[in-house]
C-alpha cells in the first residue's frame, strides 16, 4: 500500500499543484477543515489527522475546484472509525430540482398546457372570492395525508375565474407526495378517444384514468357527448372511482343542475334517467364549490 505522502505526491504531480508540504498546510488552514477539527477536537488526535490527510485534501479540492461529476452534491467531513472521511450530500438546489422532476413525472397532463406543471398552491392569489375553495382544498389535503380515500371537489363558476389554475396547484401538491395524478381536459380527451380504436388501446386508457391516485376532470360539461362517450367512457370512469373511493376533482362552467341537463342530451337522444345516474356518481365523488371573481384571462 502506498504511503500517504506518496499518494499526495502523485496527486500533486498529476494535477501540477506544487509542493506537498505547502498543499498540506493549505488544506489544514482551510477554514472549513479547521472548523471541523475544532468542533471534533475531543475525538481527533494528530495521528488521525495524518492518516486522513488525503481525505482532507479531497474535501478541500472539492470546495475550491468542484468536480463537475459531483455537481449537485456538497462534500462533508465526518469521523469514520479511526479516520476523517468525506461523504457527499445533495445540495438544497439539487433536492429542490429533483423534487420538481419527481412532481412532473407523477403529474400527467392530458390535452392541457405544460405550464400547469409549474403552478404552486402556495403561490395562488388568495383573494376573497377564493377563500372558500382554498379552505376546502386545505381541508382535503390535511385529510388526504392520513387517508387517501377522500371526497373531491367540483369547482363551478364562470370562464376565467381560475378554476383550472387552482386545480393545477392541487395536482402538483399531490404529485409531490409521489402520488400518480392525471389532469385531463374532458372535451379534448373525449374527442380524441377514437384514436385508440386503431390499436385497441381504448380499454387500457379508460382503466389507466380510472385507477390513478387522483383524477382531475377539467371543463366537464363543455364536451360534445354521444351515448357511448357518456355511458361507456365517463360513466365507466366515474363508477370505477366511486367503487374504489378514489379522489376525483372537477371544474366546470355548469353547476350540478345544468351539468345533469347536459348529460341528458346526447347527439341522438334525450335520456334524463341515465343523466341522473351519472350525476349520482359526480355528487358522490365531489362536493360543489362555486368559484367567483373577475375573468383573469382578460388583459
Amino acid at each position: 500500500m502506498e504511503s500517504i505522502g506518496a499518494v499526495i505526491n502523485k496527486i500533486l504531480k498529476d494535477r501540477n499543484l506544487g509542493d506537498k508540504n505547502e498543499i498540506i498546510t493549505e488544506v489544514l488552514n482551510d477554514p472549513n477543515v479547521r472548523e471541523f477539527l475544532s468542533k471534533n477536537q475531543a475525538k481527533i488526535d494528530k495521528k488521525m489527522i495524518t492518516s486522513s490527510i488525503t481525505n482532507l485534501f479531497e474535501y478541500h479540492m472539492q470546495l475550491i475546484s468542484k468536480n463537475k461529476v459531483m455537481d449537485g452534491y456538497q462534500p462533508e467531513l465526518f469521523i469514520n472509525g479511526n479516520v476523517i472521511d468525506v461523504r457527499y450530500r445533495p445540495t438544497e438546489e439539487k433536492i429542490d430540482r429533483d423534487r420538481e422532476l419527481s412532481t412532473k413525472r407523477h403529474l400527467e397532463l392530458i390535452d392541457l398546457p405544460e405550464r400547469l406543471h409549474d403552478v404552486k398552491l402556495s403561490e395562488i392569489d388568495f383573494s376573497d372570492e377564493r377563500k372558500s375553495v382554498m379552505a376546502d382544498i386545505q381541508t382535503f389535503l390535511a385529510k388526504y395525508t392520513k387517508n387517501p380515500h377522500q371526497q373531491g371537489l367540483y369547482l363551478s363558476g364562470n370562464f376565467g375565474v381560475g378554476k383550472t389554475y387552482i386545480l393545477a396547484g392541487l395536482a402538483n401538491q399531490i404529485a409531490a407526495m409521489g402520488k400518480q395524478v392525471i389532469f385531463l381536459h374532458v372535451p379534448t380527451f373525449i374527442a380524441g378517444l377514437t384514436s385508440h380504436f386503431e390499436d385497441n388501446s381504448l380499454q387500457k386508457e379508460i382503466r389507466r384514468v380510472s385507477d390513478c391516485d387522483l383524477l382531475i376532470l377539467d371543463d366537464i360539461g363543455a364536451e360534445s357527448l354521444s351515448q357511448w362517450s357518456r355511458d361507456d367512457v365517463l360513466g365507466v370512469i366515474l363508477q370505477a372511482r366511486m367503487d374504489n373511493s378514489l379522489p376525483t376533482f372537477f371544474s366546470s362552467n355548469f353547476d350540478f343542475e345544468r351539468l345533469e341537463e347536459h348529460f341528458a342530451e346526447t347527439r341522438n337522444a334525450i335520456d334524463p334517467v341515465k343523466a341522473a345516474r351519472l350525476m349520482q356518481r359526480v355528487r358522490y365523488l365531489a362536493k360543489e364549490v362555486v368559484v367567483s371573481g373577475p375573468n383573469r384571462r382578460e388583459f
